[in-house]
C-alpha cells in the first residue's frame, strides 16, 4: 500500500504491502501503471467478448486472457519475487500465489481479474491517500529555484541554491521570497502563512525578517540573506516533517515485529482448506481475503492525515509518538512573558493633567518619541497609529539611553521618561504622587513635561495575549484537569495577568529550576504535563514535560530544537486544536483498527467456506482498504475552519481597536 510509504519513505517495511510497490510511486510511475492495468483489463474483457459472441473463439479467448494475466500479474510478481529475494516473505507473495493458482488452472480470466482489482486498488489508494501528503508537500516546496542578487547595483538571476548569507537580492511583488533574510529597503506585505500559518498578510519594513517561502504580495524588497538552503526557516520545517514521517508509534512497530509470521500463517490455513476441500477457488480467496491491508492502514494513513493538518496550521510535530500523546495530556503548564503574554509593551493609561486634551498629550508625546527605537516608544507610536493622531514637527531630538528623550516640538521644549529624569532635567513636584498606578503590578510609567512643568503621565504593560482567555478555556472544556502559569516575574505581576485570562493557578517568581520542579511535581501527582514556553529560556521545564510546546518558531532555532512540537506563530489557539486533533486521531485508528481485523476476519473465513470467489474477495479487499483510507483522510480536512474565525476575531472595529478604550471619542 502506497500510503505505508508515507511513514516509511523508501525503506521496505517488515510488514505488509500487499502486492503493492512500496518503493513511494511518484505521479508519472502511477500514470504508466494506470496506462498498463487499462491496456491489461482490455484483453481480459476482450477474451469474455470474444466467447460471448463467438462460442468457436476460445482459443483466442485464452489468448487473449493469458495476454491480458500476464501484463496485470508481471508487477505483483515482480514485488514478491524481489521481496524472496532480499529474505522478506510478506502479503505480496499471498496475492502472487492467488493470482498463480488462478493461472495454473487455465482460469486466466479470473487471474487476470484478480490482479486487476489488486493493482487498480493501489492507484486508487496512492492517488487517495497522496492527498494527506500533498498539503504536506505544499508547505515544504516552495522555494522557488531562481533568486534576483544584486551585484554592484546590477541584478543578476541566479539559483536560489547559489545564495549565500550575506548576498542582496531584490523581491518583486508576486515574488516567492527566496531565502531567509532582513529586509534593507522597500516596504510590502507578506503572506507568510505557509510558515507560521497566519491567516493574514504581515506588513513588512526595513529591519524586520522575512524567510525563504514566504510570497511578497506588494512593494519590491532588497533582502539581506541571512540563513540559505537547508538552513533556512523553511529548510528546518521540511526536515522536520519528513523526520516526523519516518517515526512510528509503539503499536506500528509492533504490527512490523509480527507480520512476519501472518505470511507462514495464512499460508497453512491455505493448505488445509485444500486439504479438506480440494477447492483451488477457496483457497485463492482464502490467500486474497487475508491480506491485511485494512489493518496495515490503520494507523499510518490516520497519523499522516494528522501530520498533514497539524502543518497545514503550523503546528510542527518532531515524532508522531508526541503527537498521540497530546491526547493524553491532563495538565498545561504556561510560561508568562512571551507565551500568555506578548512580551511587548502596549499603552493602558493615558492621563493628561490639567485642562489638556488626552489627544492633544498623545501627539506631543509620541511626537517627541518618534526617532526612538525603545519599546515604550514604538507603544505610543502604534497608539497614535490606531487612534488616528498626527504627528507633530520636531526638531533638536536627544535621547538619553535607559532615562528618557529630550525635544522640541512645535517651539516647545519636551521631556518624557522616567520619573528620575525628569527630576534631573529640573521638573519640580513628586511625580510619582500624581500616579494612581502600582508599578509593581507589572506597569511602566513614563512622565512627560512641557517648558519645565509636568502635563502628564502615561502607564504601559506587557500586552496579554488576546486569545489567551479563549484558549485556555477550551483547554478546560476539553478535559484539561489542570492550567498552571509559571513565571519568573514578580508575584502581583504573574496575579494581574493570570485574573485577566483566567488562570487558575499561578507560581511566581521562579528560577529555571524553580519551573523544572514544578513539572516534575506535577508529573509524581500522576498528571501527563504539557509544558509551553517561548523556547528561549524555557528549556529545562520544557525538556521536564511529557511534551513540550514552543511558540513562535518562525525564524527562532533555538525555539525549533527546544521542544517536541514548535508552533511557527504566536497564535494559543492552536493548542486546543493539538488537543482535539490528536484525540480525533486516536478515536480514527481505534475505528480503523477493529474495522480491519473484523474485516479481514469475516472475508478468510467467507473465502474458506466458499462463499467468496476470488474476484469478489480481491474487490472487498480494496474495498476495505478504501474505507480505512477515506476514515482516516477526515483528519486532512480539520481545522480548515479555524483560519475565517481567527481572521474574524482578530480583525479590529471601531469599537474594539486597541486604542479606542484609551482615547475619548471626541479625539
Amino acid at each position: 500500500m502506497q500510503v505505508t510509504s508515507l511513514l516509511s519513505q523508501n525503506e521496505h517495511p517488515a510488514g505488509c504491502d500487499c502486492g503493492h510497490d512500496h518503493g513511494g510511486l511518484q505521479h508519472s510511475h502511477t500514470n504508466t501503471k494506470l496506462t498498463q492495468t487499462l491496456l491489461g483489463l482490455i484483453l481480459v474483457l476482450n477474451a469474455f467478448v470474444i466467447e460471448w459472441l463467438f462460442p468457436n473463439g476460445k482459443t483466442i479467448a485464452g489468448v487473449s486472457a493469458m495476454l491480458g494475466a500476464i501484463i496485470l500479474g508481471y508487477p505483483i510478481m515482480k514485488v514478491a519475487i524481489k521481496d524472496l529475494r532480499q529474505g522478506w516473505l510478506s502479503i505480496n507473495e499471498l496475492v502472487a500465489l492467488g493470482v498463480l493458482a488462478s493461472a495454473a488452472t487455465g482460469d486466466f480470466k479470473t487471474a487476470g481479474i484478480v490482479a486487476f482489482f489488486m493493482l487498480l486498488g493501489e492507484i486508487i489508494e496512492t492517488r487517495t491517500a497522496a492527498g494527506a501528503r500533498a498539503s504536506i508537500e505544499s508547505l515544504i516546496k516552495l522555494t522557488p529555484t531562481k533568486a534576483r542578487r544584486l551585484v554592484e547595483g546590477r541584478e543578476e538571476e541566479v539559483p536560489a541554491s547559489d545564495l549565500r548569507v550575506g548576498d542582496l537580492i531584490r523581491v518583486r511583488p508576486g515574488d516567492n521570497i527566496a531565502a531567509d533574510g532582513v529586509i534593507v529597503s522597500g516596504q510590502g506585505s507578506i503572506n507568510q502563512a505557509n510558515i507560521t500559518g497566519e491567516s493574514l498578510p504581515v506588513d513588512k519594513s526595513p529591519g524586520e525578517q522575512v524567510f525563504a517561502g514566504t510570497i511578497n504580495l506588494t512593494g519590491a524588497l532588497e533582502v539581506k540573506v541571512t540563513k540559505a538552503g537547508q538552513n533556512t526557516t523553511l529548510g528546518r520545517v521540511r526536515e522536520l516533517i519528513l523526520a516526523a514521517e519516518k517515526t512510528k508509534l509503539p503499536f506500528m512497530r509492533i504490527v512490523d515485529q509480527y507480520i512476519g509470521y501472518y505470511t507462514p500463517l495464512v499460508l497453512v490455513m491455505a493448505a488445509l482448506v485444500w486439504a479438506f476441500t480440494k477447492d483451488l477457488d477457496r483457497v485463492i480467496s482464502v490467500l486474497i481475503g487475508a491480506c491485511p491491508c485494512a489493518f496495515i492502514l490503520a494507523t499510518p494513513t490516520a497519523m499522516v492525515a494528522a501530520l498533514s493538518a497539524a502543518a497545514r496550521l503550523g503546528i510542527l510535530v518532531k515524532n508522531i509518538a508526541d503527537l498521540e500523546a497530546a491526547a493524553r495530556v491532563t495538565a498545561f503548564v504556561f510560561d508568562k512573558t512571551g507565551t500568555l503574554t506578548s512580551g511587548k509593551l502596549v499603552v493602558s493609561r493615558l492621563n493628561p493633567l490639567g485642562e489638556m486634551a488626552p489627544a492633544e498629550f498623545l501627539r506631543l508625546v509620541a511626537s517627541a518619541e518618534r526617532f526612538s527605537n525603545h519599546p515604550t516608544a514604538k507603544a505610543l507610536a502604534q497608539l497614535a497609529e490606531e487612534a488616528g493622531v498626527p504627528y507633530a514637527e520636531v526638531v533638536d531630538f536627544k535621547e538619553v539611553a535607559g532615562k528618557g528623550i529630550t525635544a522640541s516640538v512645535e517651539g516647545a521644549k519636551i521631556l518624557v521618561g522616567r520619573a528620575a529624569f525628569l527630576r534631573d532635567q529640573g521638573v519640580p513636584g513628586d511625580l510619582m504622587k500624581l500616579v494612581d498606578l502600582d508599578e509593581t503590578a507589572g506597569f511602566s510609567l513614563l512622565f512627560a513635561a512641557r517648558d519645565g512643568q509636568c502635563i502628564g503621565w502615561v502607564g504601559l504593560q506587557d500586552q496579554v495575549r488576546s486569545e489567551a482567555a479563549q484558549s485556555l478555556r477550551e483547554l478546560q472544556e476539553a478535559g484539561i484537569r489542570r492550567v498552571a502559569m509559571v513565571s519568573g516575574d514578580r508575584k502581583p505581576v504573574a496575579e494581574r495577568v493570570a485574573a485577566e485570562i483566567g488562570v487558575p493557578e499561578v507560581v511566581a517568581e521562579c528560577l529555571p529550576q524553580d519551573k523544572v520542579e514544578f513539572v516534575k511535581a506535577a508529573k509524581a501527582k500522576g498528571y501527563r504535563v504539557a509544558v509551553v514556553g517561548d523556547g528561549v529560556n524555557d528549556a529545562p521545564a520544557l525538556a521536564a514535560g511529557d511534551i513540550s510546546i514552543a511558540m513562535g518558531a518562525a525564524g527562532s532555532e533555538v525555539a525549533i530544537h527546544s521542544a517536541t512540537i514548535a508552533l511557527m506563530n504566536n497564535d494559543l489557539r492552536r493548542l486546543p486544536f493539538l488537543v482535539k486533533i490528536s484525540r480525533m486521531a486516536r478515536s480514527v485508528i481505534n475505528q480503523n483498527f477493529l474495522f480491519g481485523v473484523l474485516f479481514v476476519v469475516i472475508v478468510l473465513a467467507a473465502g474458506a467456506m466458499g462463499y467468496v470467489h476470488p474476484i469478489v474477495a480481491a474487490l472487498l479487499h480494496n474495498a476495505g482498504a478504501l474505507i480505512v483510507v477515506f476514515n482516516s483522510a477526515r483528519l486532512v480536512r480539520q481545522g480548515e475552519e479555524l483560519e475565517p474565525f481567527l481572521a474574524n476575531a482578530t480583525a479590529p472595529t471601531e469599537e474594539n481597536a486597541p486604542g479606542a478604550a484609551l482615547i475619548p471619542q471626541t479625539v
